[in-house]
């Protein structure tokens, strides 16, 4: 009998854990989150710098979206065909390009001769944004006023 009372009190724990997940999810696509894989992805129509658009991403519980995978690359280039902010760059170290997460640059879809700090070594352009129409990654001065995505993981 304790063993079946163990058993209905786990299930009753992961059914609330699922109704929590799944009131979670429709919240998050009410709000026009788009779900790839184990993220959803929300394309921003303002604008703004670098910096202030990764506030607005944490303050959602996200960050600025980070390409890991060629899959998640296509996506994001079919999910927008307008320029926005990617969670990538160097302002630590200049020429050390990593993701807002900590993480290092894996896989690189630079546009040909980027990054390039605009060809003037006066020019800081520190951070990184997925270029209209291309899909491949730009950088610019983190002032610059862009679109941007955000990526919060599902779990």
């Amino acid at each position: 009998m304790s063993t079946l009372t163990a058993e209905k009190d786990q299930l009753n724990a992961t059914l609330i854990e699922m109704t929590k997940d799944r009131e979670r999810l429709q919240r998050l696509s009410s709000q026009r989150w788009t779900l790839f894989r184990s993220s959803f992805y929300l394309l921003f129509s303002e604008s703004g710098s670098w910096t202030k658009c990764s506030e607005d991403c944490r303050s959602r519980g996200a960050v600025l979206v980070v390409i890991d995978s060629a899959d998640e690359q296509n996506f994001i280039s079919e999910f927008t065909n307008l320029a926005a902010w990617i969670g990538l760059s160097d302002r630590d170290e200049e020429g050390t390009w990593k993701w807002i997460n900590g993480t290092t640059v894996t896989l690189e879809y630079w546009s040909e001769n980027q990054p390039d700090n605009g060809g003037n070594p006066r020019i800081e352009e520190d951070c990184a944004h997925i270029q209209a129409n291309t899909a491949k990654w730009n950088d610019l001065p983190c002032e610059t006023s862009l679109r941007w995505i955000c990526e919060k993981q599902m779990c």
